[in-house]
């Protein structure tokens, strides 16, 4: 099976080191164009896979194909590569905003298998988080070798095309939303006299132990932040403050308006 990549850019190469790393696919099997050479020998020496400058070459030998430019390239992307590619080629889109229909036009065949996903940044440490939908013509054996392969750098789910855009709110966006949250709270560390390199430890690592705790102990969020929140303590003071500042109304406006953006794009 030949694992093809055009675009050669974070998300991608977050993505073969995944699948590399958890021996999905041999590097001989990998093949990736890019638009300059400097990134194709960069990403050659470091994977050991096939490099090169020809998008063409890389649709002609892929069993499942990677569409990993931003969305704005599809068009001409699309075009250059639309005869090329293989009737029975698996092509899998990593572009926000652009639906399976937008996918069918664009490439006018209507007998290929398309899969659309939306993995996020966190991939590049493989704790990605992506979600999936699927044409007609993809079977589902096949979609499950791309949910194999999502999940090699994370997690990955299938979900129905009308929930992508939402998708992009809970998962694709939200690692900015955290980032910001971290920072405020090491901001505040720093103002309270701890120096910030070690400020921004003690948010992340309490960001990250507190989501590995919601996913392993399978316990409602509302339950866990009953449990750190003792009689009289100073949790509940902070929540109170929280509660009073519209914390989780702003939140959800936040993602309202990431999803609705989402779905203007499409």
């Amino acid at each position: 099976m030949k694992i093809g990549f055009i675009g050669l850019g974070n998300m991608a190469t977050a993505m073969i080191g995944g699948m590399l790393g958890k021996g999905l696919v041999e590097s001989q099997d990998v093949i990736g164009s890019s638009k300059t050479s400097a990134t194709a020998e960069k990403i050659k020496t470091r994977f050991n896979i096939t490099t090169v400058l020809d998008n063409k070459k890389v649709a002609a030998e892929s069993d499942i194909l990677f569409l990993a430019v931003k969305p704005l390239f599809f068009p001409e992307v699309i075009e250059e590569i639309r005869s090329a590619v293989k009737a029975e080629t698996l092509v899998v889109s990593i572009a926000a905003g652009r639906t399976l229909g937008y996918l069918k036009e664009a490439f006018g065949r209507p007998e290929l298998k398309i899969v659309r996903c939306m993995p996020n940044t966190p991939a590049l440490v493989l704790e990605g988080c992506t979600g999936i939908c699927a044409g007609d013509e993809v079977s589902e054996e096949d979609l499950e070798k791309v949910v194999t392969l999502m999940e090699s750098f994370g997690k990955a789910s299938v979900v129905p095309e009308r929930l992508m855009d939402v998708v992009v709110g809970v998962s694709g966006s939200s690692p900015a939303y955290v980032f910001m949250f971290i920072e405020a709270m090491a901001d505040e560390a720093v103002a309270a006299g701890m120096p910030r390199k070690q400020a921004y430890e003690f948010a992340a690592q309490s960001v990250l132990g507190s989501a590995k705790m919601v996913l392993e102990t399978e316990k409602h969020p509302g339950e866990l932040k009953d449990m750190v929140c003792s009689p009289g303590g100073t949790t509940i003071e902070a929540v109170k403050v929280l509660e009073e500042k519209g914390m989780r109304a702003a939140v959800m406006d936040a993602m309202e308006a990431c999803i609705e953006k989402s779905r203007s794009m499409s």
